[in-house]
């Protein structure tokens, strides 16, 4: 796809419905085909991603049908899966892979995954070496660590284990494939990743302990279909956080985002840096906090961000990063160097594409430093297939003097089909 333009605006206004939570969305739909009964998934998130997710658990004979952003799946329990006739394709889900390792662990039958070329380079060690040590048989490339993968399941036991990295799906694929472990299965992290699937895992009725950094499960837990409300995902909000921070006019407003304390980083990083942002009709449904956002226009400053506060933004950093350009004096981003291991390299690709941009960024080897400016030049951006930069290019564009011509910008239907629609509607 040749680049799409993206012209300055001096101001922004209106209302946004952002799509469903992705890492919601995907837990919904794999907890729905474990279930025995209907689940009902209300305000599905329909990008490529989560739409990876439904392919691989049609292949295991799960059935589900969807109408707008409804999804009802119908459970039989994991004794109904069947062994897959071809080999089933995550796309460009590091979620949908990781997840579906651990929830497979435990079948009887052999199945193999791939996904995209981003895909197959993105390392799964972290979550088969756990898998493996349950009873697991894996075998890939590169010593079980890259797709594709063939993984036969077996007699699975539960173990402790403590990761040297907080990750959710890491966290999440070792205590799905727990669920079918003997014993109990422990995952203890250095410090706590966001927790959608402890929270749903009790909706759905698994008893799930959780202290601290410290989640256990038993095996043998039977999961019932439920109603799910899928909240709107803040990490797509946080992209409207930024530009109704950074225009020079204009107020926006963001109905039912999810504000789940272990996802509300950006949050604390922007109204840290200065942000004008408010939390209204806080509540929760289906055991996840929601609330409406609303943003207007504010001198930002720059901050240092790292520690704690990295597992609970770390898909928000591009954007993040964009803000720091733009902001007063300077920011440095550091803890982070899993963001060298997503859909791109997003330190070196932020970097790069920022500098392009007339931006001053240093990379670091587990972060950014950021001086910010005034104002950005314009130019040319390259998503290089990462949905989070295609978006992140394009607020750019929008607060930029000359304005940014994106290239594959359809990388942005992963978790926002709709994004450059909505762009058109508040940019004014």
């Amino acid at each position: 796809m040749r680049g799409v333009f993206i012209k300055p605006v001096s101001s922004v206004a209106g209302e946004i419905a952002v799509p469903g939570d992705k890492s919601i969305s995907h837990r919904a739909a794999l907890l729905g085909g474990m279930a025995h009964g209907e689940t009902h998934v209300s305000n599905f998130l329909l990008g490529q991603d989560c739409l990876s997710t439904l392919h691989c658990l049609k292949q295991l004979g799960v059935s589900s049908e969807r109408q707008g952003t409804e999804v009802w799946i119908r459970g039989e329990g994991m004794e109904a899966w069947t062994e897959p006739t071809e080999v089933l394709d995550a796309g460009n889900s590091g979620t949908t892979s990781r997840l579906m390792l651990g929830v497979l662990a435990g079948s009887p039958f052999a199945v193999t995954l791939t996904g995209d070329a981003s895909l197959r380079t993105r390392p799964m060690r972290r979550v088969t070496d756990p898998l493996k040590r349950m009873g697991a048989q894996i075998i890939g490339r590169q010593g079980d660590n890259l797709f594709p993968l063939t993984m036969k399941g077996g007699q699975l036991h539960g173990q402790t284990f403590r990761t040297a990295v907080a990750s959710a799906q890491v966290k999440s694929a070792i205590i799905l494939a727990g669920l079918r472990a003997s014993g109990e299965t422990c995952v203890e992290e250095p410090v706590s990743s966001r927790d959608h699937t402890e929270r749903m895992l009790r909706g759905f009725g698994v008893e799930v302990l959780s202290e601290k950094t410290v989640v256990r499960v038993h095996g043998g837990a039977r999961l019932t279909g439920q109603e799910v409300s899928v909240p709107g995902d803040i990490s797509s909000a946080a992209f409207f956080l930024v530009l109704g921070s950074l225009a020079g006019r204009g107020e926006l407003t963001l109905p039912n985002v999810g504000v789940n304390p272990t996802r509300t980083g950006i949050l604390d990083a922007l109204r840290a840096m200065g942000a004008d942002i408010e939390l209204i009709d806080v509540t929760e449904i289906c055991g996840e906090l929601r609330a409406t956002l609303r943003v207007r226009p504010a001198r930002l400053k720059g901050i240092e961000i790292g520690g704690d506060m990295i597992p609970r933004l770390i898909d928000e950093i591009p954007i993040l990063a964009l803000a720091a350009s733009l902001a007063e004096g300077e920011t440095v981003i550091r803890d982070a160097a899993e963001l060298r291991v997503k859909e791109s390299d997003r330190i070196h690709t932020v970097a790069e594409g920022l500098n392009a941009l007339g931006a001053k960024v240093e990379e670091l080897p587990d972060g950014l430093r950021i001086q910010g400016q005034p104002s950005l030049r314009g130019g040319q951006a390259n998503s290089f297939g990462d949905h989070r930069l295609a978006m992140t290019w394009a607020i750019a564009g929008l607060l930029s003097q000359q304005g940014i011509s994106v290239e594959d910008m359809a990388a942005a239907d992963v978790s926002y089909p709709e994004f450059l629609a909505v762009l058109k509607k508040v940019a004014l």
